[in-house]
């Protein structure tokens, strides 16, 4: 626990960044901007004689040993303030009643402090069967994060997995950011090795390459989350965090790099391609026939952060009710394609168009 001024004011500093990162999505526009995730260039094939009822749709699947209701995780969002343990609390109630994964928000705050630890731990209190997932940052093992901190972030939720998240962009443009990603490789095989539970990596925005993704199987991870483009830009958040802090060098390179990524759907053909771990699909989706699309180009879990952020912010009810659309939406999704499955969904043909269609065949 901190004992000196220092450190106070240090832990005052991550709980306003924290703070930040939550109130700058929805009060400003820090969507993608340019571009977009690709998936609009996803074409499912509709299916007018699909031989099932909508009734007898199963949207349940199997995950990293876990059964989850629908193949949807609520992304690594927040924690590490008190604004985030309402939204926790509701995020982890909502994972327990739906039967879905969910991820928290980087954990460092909470090895400062048991009282920030307790706006992570929140969420274990509301979901006792759910599967949750810790977090924590490559930039912090490159800085020499121990095994035994990691177990205590695991500890602080009794996580069900663990995941480490490449945010270069993001520290990057951050105004306090450590863009410091040597040996974070090297960190990750020896993290891999001792823990017994599963290792995620996951991108937050930009997209994972395949060369990469292939390095990550390669050290043992179970999953990765490809977070591709197209939706929240954490570069449009940090660049607006700069203008605040008055860092002019900053707030140009996140300008700069506002769209900088790989659209979701293109880094998902590419990562499925490569490898033969599962794929958590993220970037910007935002409705049932996007989850859709992304479990028929080889995903294995679709994964939303925004949309769950926005509405669990406004009230439990307006999460219940955006969480039950969204599963009809993927539900009318295999209707129309005739699966009553989730496996057979992801059997489902598609077609590639427009600039997608011209970006894999290059």
């Amino acid at each position: 626990m901190p004992d000196s001024s220092d450190s106070i004011s240090d832990i005052d500093i991550l709980q306003q960044r924290k703070k930040e990162g939550i109130r700058i999505p929805l009060n400003n526009d820090v969507q993608a901007r340019e571009s977009s995730n690709y998936l609009e260039y996803v074409k499912l094939i509709h299916n007018a004689l699909p031989e099932l009822d909508y009734d007898g749709i199963d949207t349940s699947c199997i995950f990293l040993n876990h059964k989850l209701g629908a193949p949807i995780m609520i992304d690594s969002m927040t924690g590490g303030t008190p604004d985030a343990t309402k939204i926790n609390s509701r995020l982890g109630q909502l994972a327990e009643k739906y039967g879905l994964a969910m991820g928290l928000g980087s954990q460092r705050a909470g090895l400062r402090s048991a009282a920030l630890a307790e706006t992570y731990s929140v969420a274990r209190q509301a979901a006792p069967n759910a599967f949750l997932i810790a977090n924590i940052g490559g930039a912090q093992l490159s800085k020499g994060l121990s095994i035994d901190e990691i177990n205590d972030i695991i500890e602080m939720i009794k996580a069900d997995a663990l995941a480490i998240h490449l945010n270069p962009l993001q520290e990057l443009v951050q105004p306090e950011g450590e863009p410091k990603y040597k040996g974070v490789l090297t960190r990750i095989k020896e993290i891999v090795k001792v823990l017994d539970i599963p290792v995620i990596v996951k991108e937050v925005g930009a997209g994972i390459s395949n060369e990469v993704a292939k390095s990550l199987e390669n050290v043992g991870v179970a999953a990765v989350n490809i977070a591709g483009h197209g939706g929240t830009s954490w570069a449009g958040v940090e660049k607006l965090r700069a203008e605040i802090a008055q860092n002019t060098i900053k707030t140009r390179i996140g300008e700069l790099f506002w769209d900088w990524g790989i659209p979701t759907a293109l880094s998902l053909i590419e990562v499925r391609s490569a490898v033969k771990i599962p794929i958590i699909a993220s970037g910007g989706i935002r409705n049932g026939l996007e989850i859709a699309k992304c479990l028929v180009l080889g995903a294995n879990v679709c994964a939303m952060a925004y949309p769950f952020l926005k509405k669990a912010d406004e009230s439990f009810d307006n999460l219940l009710l955006f969480t039950e659309t969204l599963v009809a939406e993927l539900k009318s999704t295999m209707f129309l394609v005739g699966a009553q499955t989730i496996h057979e969904l992801k059997a489902s043909h598609c077609r590639i168009t427009g600039n997608l269609k011209e970006e894999i065949s290059q």
